[in-house]
This record gives C-alpha cells, sequence and structure tokens, in this order.
C-alpha cells in the first residue's frame, strides 16, 4: 500500500501547481504522453524536492552519455535495489535504446548478462560495483575514463547515484507497478 497519498492535481497548493506544471513539462519533453507517477507523485509532497529531482533528471536526459548506456545504468541500480517500478519504466526503454531482450532479462534474473560491446560491460561493472561496494576500484575508474572520458563517466557515476536515490523514494514509499505486478523476483 502506498505511503504518501496521492495528490489531486485540482486540490495542489500553488507550490506544488508550478513544480507539477514543471515537471509535466520536462517529462514531455522526452515523452509527450508522459504523466507526473512513480517517484515524482511522491516527491510533489515535497515540492522544493520534487522541483530539484526533476532539475536533475532533465540534466541525465540531456546529457552527453549514450542512452543505451544510461537506461543499462538504471536496470542495474534497478535489479540491485529490486525497485520493481524503476524497473518497470525502463526495462522497455533500455530495450528501445538497443539493450538486447536476452541481457534485460538476464540482469532481471540477477545473473550477468552477455553484453558484445565492452562499453555495454564497463557501464554494468561499474554500476554494479557502485551498487555493491559503494565506491569505485582503481582499475574500474581507469578503464571506465579510457572508454567515457571525465565528463560522461562524471555522468555515469552521478546518474548511478541519482537512479539510486529514485530506487530509495519508490521503495521506501511502496510505489507500485500498475497491478501490484511484481516484475523483479
Amino acid at each position: 500500500m502506498p505511503r504518501a497519498p496521492e495528490l489531486d492535481p485540482t486540490k495542489l497548493t500553488e507550490e506544488q501547481s508550478r513544480v507539477f506544471g514543471e515537471i509535466q513539462r520536462r517529462l514531455r519533453s522526452a515523452n509527450p504522453t508522459a504523466a507526473v507517477r512513480g517517484p515524482f507523485a511522491v516527491l510533489l509532497n515535497a515540492p522544493h524536492v520534487a522541483e530539484g529531482a526533476i532539475r536533475a533528471y532533465s540534466s541525465f536526459r540531456e546529457g552527453k552519455i549514450e542512452r543505451r548506456l544510461f537506461e543499462l545504468m538504471i536496470l542495474v541500480v534497478a535489479r540491485n535495489m529490486t525497485a520493481q517500478y524503476e524497473w518497470f519504466a525502463h526495462a522497455p526503454h533500455a530495450i528501445a535504446a538497443g539493450i538486447t531482450p536476452e541481457a534485460v532479462e538476464a540482469i532481471r534474473n540477477r545473473r550477468t548478462p552477455i553484453l558484445t560491446r565492452e562499453d555495454e560491460r564497463m557501464v554494468y561493472d561499474v554500476a554494479t560495483e557502485l551498487c555493491t561496494a559503494r565506491t569505485l576500484s582503481q582499475s574500474a575508474y581507469d578503464r571506465a575514463h579510457a572508454i567515457l572520458g571525465l565528463e560522461q563517466l562524471i555522468e555515469l557515476i552521478a546518474g548511478t547515484g541519482f537512479y539510486i536515490m529514485i530506487a530509495t523514494v519508490l521503495n521506501a514509499f511502496d510505489v507500485a507497478v500498475p497491478g501490484n505486478e511484481k516484475l523483479l523476483p
């Protein structure tokens, strides 16, 4: 059962209404049919936090790291955090961005995916290490830096942290997948 109240868009405070509009505008710039739900619906209960989160989200959407790699990172975070809603929202995007359905299914089932591209293997390894060790070894850093360069590596590491935060919000507030389906075993 969700722990944060579902807000009625017609009964928002002035600040919530302003932030709701900003969230909707930014989400719809990436997907014209996007709705304010999931983590942003929860965060809207603290509009100043929601506003910061949507700005961070937008900076990652507009980043330089390839979408295929970024969506792969999000799946690694979602699986490590067992964030059902995050998985629900991003598994289709990862496949659409070029991650194979077989790799997505392997990650879902906590198996190391067969990734044929070195940049994908590196992202999987870096995100996994950040989620499990909560730091990054020098060898992983050096490998990632050689492949991505500093700016994109910063995006990858900061993005991992951002999506860990989103997973934490989703899990702590018990945000369910539509139909209460459990996509992650």
